[in-house]
Order: structure tokens, then sequence, then C-alpha cells
């Protein structure tokens, strides 16, 4: 599964705001001639992941 699949997947844990945070940084990387699989959007993975992370132990 590439990173980009993983952040969908993820999509419905993530407020409004962070997806849409993240959704502008990996359209511009797309549109400016990056690709799916690229470390930047993997990097994008991990801030998802470490988010939800943190918002669980909030709870």
């Amino acid at each position: 599964m590439s990173p980009l699949q993983e952040i969908i997947l993820l999509s419905n844990k993530l407020p409004a705001l962070v997806l849409k945070n993240i959704n502008q940084r990996i359209g511009d990387w797309l549109a400016s001639g990056g690709k799916e699989n690229d470390p930047y959007i993997e990097q994008q993975l991990r801030f998802a992941r470490r988010f939800i992370d943190q918002d669980k132990r909030c709870d």
C-alpha cells in the first residue's frame, strides 16, 4: 500500500482542518512534479499518524 493510500484510510480519523492541510501539501507536491511514493508523502503520513496517536493520548 502506498503512503497516499494509507493517508486516505486514516482520513476519517483526522479533523477536517488537518486533512485539508495535508491535502494541500500533497496536491502542491504532486503539481510540482513529485510522485506518490516520494519521501515527502511518507512524511505527511507520519504527521497524520502522530496526530492521531497524540489525539488518542489526550482522550
